[in-house]
């Protein structure tokens, strides 16, 4: 999603997905994370499908009648049998359960700060109608793994087991953070979260930062010798 997408975009995007879930019967999934949420009301939307499998606004009233008519041939075959005449509003029921069935809206949501919380609260189909999976902390095994896998593709002017060292240590770092949280929160009864996330950027900087001073070294060498060059000519 880019910075201007909007609900109108969103709502077309959802619409396009009805039109594979209803009358084409395909299951089709729908995913957003946090970071793809630009405004609150994309929740709006998305709560409303969840608990009635339409949208307010979202399809005009001409193509509900479209829609509705492109299910006809599968409403006959499994509901209405041949020489059964079902009205626009069955067709249109028939639609929207063929939508619920067939349609998965995926979630993505991190439990750090309040938002959580408050989209709880305003937005109680986005968790009674979800199938929540909570992603508990990984173990120091994982974290290890994750780092050798991101490690093991940087270029470093490093031995083996030296590079073997660091993945494991990376992996305890993040690990001791984690617990450390927990006795901020014993001692002061505040939540203090450290994510997958936070550990793939605490990687990422790694990486940054090394490369940064590895590459001054290189100019500070290139700096050495032409200053040693401009003594020699001088001499």
């Amino acid at each position: 999603m880019t910075k201007t997408f909007s609900n109108a975009n969103l709502l077309d995007n959802i619409k396009e997905l009805y039109r594979v879930a209803g009358p084409m019967g395909k299951s089709v999934s729908f995913i957003m994370t946090d970071s793809e949420i630009k405004s609150e009301t994309f929740l709006e939307s998305i709560n409303s499908m969840l608990a009635t499998g339409d949208i307010p606004g979202m399809i005009p009233k001409e193509d509900k009648d479209l829609f509705s008519l492109e299910s006809k041939n599968v409403y006959t075959r499994e509901v209405g049998g041949k020489g059964y005449e079902p009205t626009i509003l069955e067709l249109w029921n028939f639609f929207i359960s063929r939508v619920k069935d067939c349609l998965h809206m995926v979630l993505a949501f991190s439990p750090v700060g309040n938002k959580f919380r408050e989209r709880s609260q305003k937005f109680p189909s986005l968790f009674s109608q979800c199938a929540i999976d909570w992603f508990l902390p990984w173990p120091e095994e994982a974290l290890i793994a994750v780092s050798s896998k991101f490690m093991g593709e940087f270029k470093m002017d490093a031995k083996k087991e030296v590079r073997t060292a660091l993945e494991k240590h990376m992996g305890k770092c993040h690990d001791l953070v984690t617990e450390v949280c927990e006795i901020y929160f014993q001692r002061m009864r505040r939540r203090v979260f450290v994510t997958p996330k936070s550990y793939l950027s605490f990687i990422d900087l790694y990486k940054d930062v090394y490369k940064k001073k590895y590459d001054g070294i290189d100019i500070e060498d290139q700096n050495i010798k032409l200053g040693l060059d401009k003594l020699r000519e001088a001499a």
